[in-house]
Parts: C-alpha cells; structure tokens; sequence
C-alpha cells in the first residue's frame, strides 16, 4: 500500500477538475477524495477506480448532487456513487471491464451477466440508477433493459435470470429484480481529460451495435443465455 503515492494522484484528478470551479462545488468534490483517501488507507478501493469515482462525482455535483462513495446499501450491496438531490437518489455503479482469471475463456458472458446483475440489484434502492464506464470498454447491455417493465416478456425476463444464475447464486437475482430494474443513463469516461459524456441506454447501445461481427449483439440481446 502506497499512501502517498495515492494521495498524490487523487490530488493531482482533483485539481484538474476543480480548475474555475465554485467553492461550492470544491468542497463537495473535497468531501469525496477525503472520503477515498480514508478508505485506501483501509485497503478497500484502488486507485484506477477511485480516479473514476472522482470524475463522475464531479458530473453529478455539477447537476446539483451531493454524492458519497462506497456507499453501503444492505448486508451484500455497496455502491460505487450514490448522489442525493432532495428527496432524489441516483446510484451508479462504474464497471471498468476487469474479467477475473477464472473466466479467461468467457469474458463476454461473464461480463454481460455481471452488467445485468448489477442494474437488476442497485436500481432497486435509488429512483435513477446509471451505469458507468471508461471509454475503453463497451458495456454488454441486455436489450430487456431498454424497455418499460410492463413491456419485458416472460421468455426476456427468464433468459436474463439464467445468464445471471451461471456466476450469481449467493444470492441469486431474483425474477422480480429483473422484470423491474431501470437503467437510466450511461457515462462514458475518459479519465485522460477528466471529461465524462452522459447518454441514454438507447442511444449507447446504438452506437455499439456496430460491433455485431465479433458477438457483441448476441449478448445484448440475451439469445446466448
């Protein structure tokens, strides 16, 4: 553990994003590396991810949020960002793309699984839930996710549950979970400049169904579940 070095580079992504800022909004950006120094002195996050965190805190402040990080919503759930607004609570959750070793020969659908587990889990607890992402990596979204919850089919909902039932058991996602999770929006980061690009799932999935020749749209449509 290097606390210094740490230090160094969270100061380092803060001063680059509070440059012509208000105090206002340096403070509430403060309050969130202050919060992450403390939590690697415990050896609970990284810095690559905690870099993210950082940029998409400073998005939402910007709209008007007060946001915590790892932030512990049950026994089992902790989430990346949760912001307040109010009476309004948005989660979200940043997937950097990582696979474990122990899925070196699925990383799609391992990954694709885990995407759908997480807006089924999170959303749950927040009235808008938004997923997050480098803009190295491409999120595998599944199409059910796309659409109202009265408009998920039975067959959608029970393909979704079976990809997610292969790598989530402890517990399991539930039915109910599925058919009624929400996806808001999606950031895509690039840490590089600090600048964060907000979309609607639609329009993401969208630009990535381009990739329809290396698998991507089999997994975004739940077929291989």
């Amino acid at each position: 553990m290097n606390v210094e070095r740490f230090v160094y580079d969270i100061n380092q992504i803060v001063s680059k994003i509070t440059v012509n800022e208000s105090e206002s909004v340096i403070k509430r950006i403060n309050y969130v590396r202050n919060r992450l120094i403390e939590l690697y002195k415990r050896n609970i996050v990284k810095i690559n991810h905690s870099i993210l965190e950082v940029i998409c805190a400073k998005h939402f402040i910007k709209y008007g949020y007060d946001v915590d990080v790892e932030r512990q919503l049950n026994d089992i759930l902790v989430c990346d960002l949760y912001a307040t607004k109010g009476d309004n609570i948005l989660i979200a959750e940043i997937e950097t793309g990582f696979v474990p070793p122990e899925h070196a020969l699925d990383p799609l659908t391992y990954t694709s699984a885990r995407v759908a587990s997480k807006i089924a889990r999170y959303s749950a607890f927040a009235d808008k839930f938004a997923l997050a992402t480098p803009v190295l990596s491409i999120l595998p979204i599944q199409s059910i996710f796309l659409k109202p919850p009265r408009h998920r089919s039975n067959d959608e909902i029970a393909r979704v549950k079976a990809l997610c039932d292969r790598y989530y058991s402890n517990p399991p996602i539930k039915v109910e979970e599925i058919k009624n999770a929400r996806l808001h929006s999606v950031l895509v980061i690039n840490a590089d400049d600090a600048i964060v690009k907000e979309m609607d799932p639609e329009a993401y999935v969208e630009l990535v169904k381009s990739i329809e020749s290396i698998g991507y749209n089999n997994y975004q449509s739940s077929s291989n579940a």
